[in-house]
């Protein structure tokens, strides 16, 4: 199929894009970037922009780099660029992980950091990554912009904080502590296809116990977060297999899992269990 007919915009300040937003917004207008989530629901018509807005040519949207103590994102760096991430280990580590998981090459080339959030599919591992890290979106209207924590923007399967008028012009990622310990785990049916479940997990240990604690779970849900009780059960406990069970099989119940024709709840909380399990043993090794 082929998307219905839109009106093509190119703007080539970050001004004239919010602008056309503005203007666009009540004709379902719509942000391309990268576009590998969005072009091909309108492929199938599924969505049907009347106006794109294409921010490719918008100056300083390329931006990626360390300032202060978070890694900023701009709206137009790729999904490929976090192989080689400007920021100091374990951030780095853990995003070049990360960005060996998503699809494929072509995709990883093309596709955006801030798209994939933006678009806020619950498989997204970006937005599995944003969630557990508590990272910050900085989100530009005409009119000015707010700043919207991970745990705000997420509201549900493909559905966010941004109103029809708003950009996602960078993200914030909080650097991770030098002695920070991450696993990331995720499983799919075949090696590019959306994740089930996956988790992602960072901690920190103390003279021999956990001292800090994230857990974050995505592609089971609505849309990927923190599953505190979990991180709870893990706070004051030495680390092992016993213990990584238990806040797994915490996590597993603590979830309101998506079903279909193929994956019913007990499916996915055992998956849930599963890569958390995987997730937080994988701190043992880089830790």
């Amino acid at each position: 199929m082929k998307p219905a007919a839109f009106t093509y915009h190119r703007p080539v300040d970050i001004a004239g894009a919010l602008d056309l937003l503005a203007r666009h917004a009540a004709e379902d207008g719509r942000v391309i970037a990268g576009g590998q989530s969005l072009v091909p629901i309108m492929a199938f018509r599924l969505a049907r922009p009347a106006h794109l807005i294409d921010i490719n040519q918008v100056a300083g949207l390329d931006h990626f780099g360390v300032v202060g103590d978070a890694l900023c994102i701009g709206a137009l760096v790729r999904h490929a660029a976090f192989a080689q991430a400007p920021c100091p280990a374990p951030l780095s580590g853990l995003l070049a992980r990360v960005t060996h998981a998503i699809a494929h090459a072509p995709i990883r080339v093309r596709g955006t950091f801030c798209g994939s959030l933006a678009h806020a599919d619950p498989a997204s591992e970006w937005c599995l990554l944003a969630a557990t890290l508590d990272a910050t979106m900085i989100i530009a209207r005409r009119d000015g912009e707010r700043a919207v924590p991970a745990g705000a923007f997420f509201q549900g399967v493909m559905s966010t904080a941004l109103a029809p008028d708003e950009l996602l012009r960078e993200v914030r990622l909080p650097l991770l502590a030098d002695d920070a310990r991450t696993g990331f785990a995720e499983f799919s049916r075949r090696a590019g296809d959306f994740a089930m479940a996956a988790s992602l997990v960072v901690l920190r240990v103390t003279r021999g116990v956990i001292s800090e604690a994230r857990i974050g779970v995505g592609g089971a849900e609505a849309f990927a977060r923190r599953l505190g009780a979990a991180e709870a059960s893990l706070i004051g406990q030495a680390p092992g297999a016993a213990v990584f069970d238990r806040a797994a099989a915490i996590a597993a119940a603590g979830i309101d899992p998506l079903e279909d024709d193929q994956t019913d709840a007990a499916c996915r909380r055992e998956l849930v269990a599963a890569m958390v399990g995987r997730a937080l043993m994988q701190t043992m090794a880089n830790g």
